[in-house]
C-alpha cells in the first residue's frame, strides 16, 4: 500500500493464507455471472453496457499470455483509461496474472518523465501515441546536422550485427532514443485502431517490439493477436487461442463481416435484449467490423460497416482505408473521410477533412507563416498522391481543412457519429 508515494504495508496473497485467512480460498465463484460491467467506446453512436463474465475474463487472459509472454521481471506503464476493457484486460489482469508489476501515468503530458521515471520494459498503447513519439524521435534527428543520416546508420549497423553476427547491441547504439523511453522498453501492444506498418516496422528496428491486435469490448477484448514469434506489421494478427473468427459473406475482394466465437464472447448488453439478439445468433458474435483473411490465416482490418459510402453504381467505399492512405503522409495530422452528396449529380462523392501538420508544412515550404492557400496547395497535393493509387471509383473528389482536433473517445478513436466531427468551420 502506498501513501505519497512511501510504503506503508504491503500484503501478499501468500502472506494472509499463512496467517490463516481463507477468504480467497472458500470464495464460490460462478463463472457465467457477470463480474463488470463495461461501455463500449461509442464511435458510432451511443455506448452500450457489456456484461462480462468470470469466464469471459478470464478465458482471454489465459489466451493472451499463451501469446505474448510477460513474466514478474516485466513492469508497464499504464496510460489508458481502466474502464476500457483493453487496458482493463490486457494492461491491467494480465500482468498482476503473470506477477508483474504496473505503473500508472500522471497525465498524457508527463508520459515522457514517467517513462524515465517509471523504467517500463512493456506498455500497452493506441497507435496515435506511438506515431506521435517516432515522429519526435526523427524529427529530434532532424535537428541536428546530419542527424537523419546517423540515426539511420546506427539502425542499419544494428541490424546488421543482429542477423549476421547474432549480437544485439541496438541499445547502445541507440542510447539516447532508449534512455528517453525509459532504457528498458521492449514490448508495445497497441490496439483500437490501425498503425502505420511502417512505424511497427520503425519501432523493432530499434530493438522495441510493436504488436498489433484486434478485439472488441464484447470480446473481453482481444479476438485476433500478432504473437512474439509471428508477426506481420499490416496485419492485425492470428485469432488467439480459443477464439473462433470467421468472414461472414465475403464479396468477390474476399471483404465481409468478421464474426467470432469463443468464451471471450459476452453475456450480453445491458438491459438490452434486443441488441443482444442483434448481435449474438446460435453462439456467433457479429461485430459489424469488416475484414479480409489471408491464406495464412492473417487478418485485415477494412472499416465498420456502418461507415461503408456506397455508390451509385453499388461500389462499396471504406472510409478507413482512405484516411490510413491519407494520414500517412506527413504533412497531415489527422483526417476524418465520408459520403458527400452532391445535389447536381445525385451522386456521393467522396469528402475528406483534414487537420494538417502545420510545422511539417512550415518546414517544407521554410516559412514560419503559411497562409490557408499554402496549406490548401500542399494538401491538394497529398490528396492526388493518394488518388493515384486508388481505382477511380475511390477518389476523393474534394477536401477541408480542419484547425481544430475531432472530438474523441477515451482511446483515441473519432466519435464519427458526432455533427460536430464534420463540419467545415475551423
Amino acid at each position: 500500500m502506498f501513501v505519497y508515494g512511501r510504503i506503508q504495508k504491503i500484503f501478499t496473497s501468500s502472506n494472509l493464507i499463512a496467517n490463516g485467512c481463507r477468504d480467497f480460498l472458500d470464495s464460490s465463484i460462478d463463472e457465467n455471472k457477470m463480474v463488470i460491467l463495461l461501455f463500449t467506446s461509442g464511435t458510432t453512436g451511443f455506448a452500450k453496457g457489456v456484461m462480462l463474465s468470470h469466464k469471459n475474463i478470464c478465458s482471454n487472459i489465459m489466451s493472451i499470455c499463451s501469446t505474448v509472454y510477460v513474466d514478474s521481471t516485466d513492469s508497464s506503464l499504464s496510460i489508458l483509461p481502466l474502464h476500457h476493457t483493453y487496458e482493463c484486460t490486457i494492461g491491467f489482469l494480465c500482468i498482476i496474472y503473470r506477477g508483474g508489476s504496473i505503473a500508472f501515468n500522471e497525465g498524457l503530458r508527463h508520459i515522457g518523465r514517467n517513462l524515465k521515471e517509471v523504467k517500463p520494459t512493456l506498455m500497452i498503447s493506441v497507435p496515435l501515441l506511438l506515431e506521435n513519439i517516432y515522429k519526435k524521435i526523427w524529427d529530434r534527428a532532424g535537428k541536428k546536422i546530419g542527424g537523419k543520416v546517423t540515426l539511420r546508420a546506427a539502425i542499419w549497423l544494428g541490424l546488421f550485427l543482429k542477423k549476421f553476427f547474432r549480437i544485439d547491441v541496438r541499445r547502445k547504439l541507440l542510447r539516447p532514443i532508449h534512455e528517453n523511453l525509459g532504457g528498458r522498453l521492449r514490448l508495445i501492444i497497441t490496439g483500437a485502431a490501425a498503425i502505420n506498418p511502417k512505424v511497427s516496422k520503425g519501432f523493432r528496428n530499434m530493438g522495441i517490439k510493436v504488436l498489433q491486435g484486434y478485439g472488441l469490448t464484447e470480446c473481453s477484448p482481444l479476438v485476433i493477436g500478432n504473437r512474439d514469434s509471428a508477426f506481420l506489421d499490416n496485419s492485425v494478427g492470428l485469432p488467439i487461442p480459443g477464439v473462433e473468427a470467421r468472414i461472414y459473406n465475403p464479396d468477390e475482394k474476399g471483404i465481409g463481416e468478421i464474426i467470432v466465437k469463443g468464451n471471450n464472447v459476452m453475456i450480453g448488453y445491458f438491459d438490452n435484449e434486443e441488441a443482444t439478439k442483434t448481435a449474438i445468433k446460435d453462439g456467433w458474435f457479429y461485430t459489424g467490423d469488416l475484414g479480409k483473411m489471408d491464406k495464412s490465416g492473417y487478418f485485415y482490418i477494412t472499416g465498420r460497416s456502418k461507415n461503408v459510402i456506397v455508390t451509385k453504381n453499388g461500389k462499396n467505399i471504406y472510409p478507413e482505408e482512405l484516411e490510413d492512405s491519407i494520414n500517412r503522409n506527413p504533412f497531415v495530422q489527422e483526417s476524418l473521410v465520408w459520403g458527400k452528396l452532391d445535389e447536381n449529380s445525385g451522386e456521393t462523392l467522396v469528402h475528406a477533412q483534414i487537420i494538417p501538420n502545420f510545422e511539417a508544412i512550415k518546414e517544407k515550404l521554410k516559412s514560419i507563416q503559411i497562409s490557408k492557400d499554402d496549406i490548401t496547395k500542399v494538401l491538394s497535393d497529398v490528396i492526388k498522391s493518394v488518388n493515384k493509387n486508388l481505382p477511380l471509383y475511390k477518389h476523393i473528389k474534394n477536401f477541408s481543412i480542419r484547425d481544430n482536433e475531432f472530438i474523441k473517445t477515451t482511446t483515441q478513436k473519432i466519435k464519427r457519429h458526432l455533427k460536430q466531427n464534420y463540419t467545415d468551420k475551423c
